[in-house]
């Protein structure tokens, strides 16, 4: 199952890098293109920072931690012997997107954002989606798989 999770991670990662090369093909000589008036535009944005523009022109730093944690991750997708489906799809969709936005900054110095919702006040990427749905999954993992060990805990007593 690790190999198939690593090979949707790198799709993931092949997918988020087509998209960028699209975006600064097309979108970037614009700058702006409106989808929905209002609400959802792709807007081009160099992001020189980590998530929503913390850290900026720290790109070294931010670059070896996600590497770091991309690697963490890889070890405990062949290490960790509890997986489920919701563990295996986090992991995938954080290593997909952190190695999406780990290419930016190595290939270019910046990571290509270009989605934003306007009541949203960051722009973003499929790479930070992947990312954020990724850490969601996890937590939830996390909490319920806390939940079942307790309830087997519980049950092998009474």
């Amino acid at each position: 199952m690790a190999i198939l999770a690593l090979l949707l991670a790198a799709g993931a990662a092949v997918a988020d890098q087509v998209i960028k090369l699209l975006v600064v093909q097309f979108l970037k000589p614009i700058g702006i293109q409106t989808l929905i008036p209002g609400f959802l535009s792709l807007d081009y944005l160099e992001n020189r920072g980590a998530a929503f523009g913390i850290f900026p022109n720290k790109q070294w730093i931010i670059a070896l931690l996600t590497a770091v944690i991309c690697v963490l991750i890889v070890v405990m997708m062949f290490r960790y012997h509890k997986h489920n489906a919701l563990s295996w799809t986090a992991c995938t969709l954080i290593l997909g997107g952190g190695v999406g936005n780990i290419i930016d900054r190595f290939a270019r110095g910046y990571v290509v954002d270009y989605i934003h919702f306007h009541f949203f006040p960051y722009i973003f990427n499929f790479a930070d989606i992947c990312v954020v749905i990724g850490v969601a999954l996890l937590i939830l993992y996390l909490i319920f798989s806390d939940r079942e060990e307790a309830k087997k805990v519980e049950n092998g007593n009474a």
